[in-house]
């Protein structure tokens, strides 16, 4: 089967992308809140620029972020409060999206915190298995851990935001609409997309490896007997008096 280059493929999402940031912005409904939502899009840009010489991705991983921040970028631009994707709905169907599922505020909040469990574990899940080694459960639970504890210090960055900036700019990045679950909705929504996005990583490894039984085994058994803590202390504390190049 013929694939396009890695290469090829991360410059036309790259270029695409752009063509996006571009256009939406230019006159976003507020421009501060427009450059704090992009602040950690241009820090992740920078990060995967710089990994690129000794850690490249796979193509469904960047082709995940790719859509994770173009939809990141309509929230950027409207701010999240007040995309207008109910207008859109009835535009198209001629009828209430909301009205339908009896909401009373604008979820596209709460959909992206969804798409960010859903479409970053997968990208979270392939640098834990190539950088920091983790096998069998643990790389299904760390993706999901991860996204969880990043949607809390997201949270804890907007409610920063909110006591620094404060007014109409604290209202529009924060986005809670009234709700004082917001943040608890949020964090549970990227927590439910994770753990999909992990339960069709799982289901797919268990149809197609053969060895998967054993490796997850292999990643619930003890590797080392002894215990941490004061213990090892002790031994690191006898270790360094009994080493002779320590004198």
């Amino acid at each position: 089967m013929s694939r396009l280059p890695l290469a090829l493929t991360v410059r036309i999402l790259g270029a695409l992308f752009l063509i996006e940031f571009v256009v939406l912005g230019i006159a976003p409904v507020s421009r501060s809140a427009w450059v704090l939502e992009n602040l950690i899009v241009v820090a992740l840009a920078v990060v995967l620029a710089l990994a690129w010489r000794n850690f490249r991705l796979s193509r469904v991983s960047y082709t995940l972020l790719f859509l994770f921040l173009c939809v990141h970028e309509v929230g950027a631009h409207y701010t999240y409060s007040q995309v207008p994707y109910d207008e859109a709905w009835q535009a198209l169907t001629g009828s209430s999206l909301n009205a339908s599922m009896g909401w009373e505020r604008n979820h596209f909040d709460r959909f992206v915190h969804f798409l960010y469990g859903l479409l970053l574990a997968y990208p979270v899940r392939e640098f834990y298995l190539r950088v920091v080694s983790v096998r069998g459960i643990w790389g299904f639970t760390m993706p999901l851990g991860f996204a969880m504890s990043t949607s809390m210090m997201y949270e804890l960055l907007e409610w920063a935001a909110a006591e620094v900036f404060g007014g109409e700019l604290a209202f529009d990045y924060v986005g809670a609409q009234g709700d004082v679950w917001d943040a608890q909705k949020d964090m549970a929504a990227a927590s439910l997309g994770a753990v999909v996005a992990m339960a069709v990583t799982l289901a797919t490894n268990v149809f197609l490896e053969r060895d998967f039984a054993a490796e997850w085994a292999e990643s619930l058994r003890v590797k080392d007997p002894e215990p941490l803590g004061e213990e090892a202390l002790a031994r690191m504390i006898e270790q360094s008096e009994n080493d002779p190049e320590s004198d």
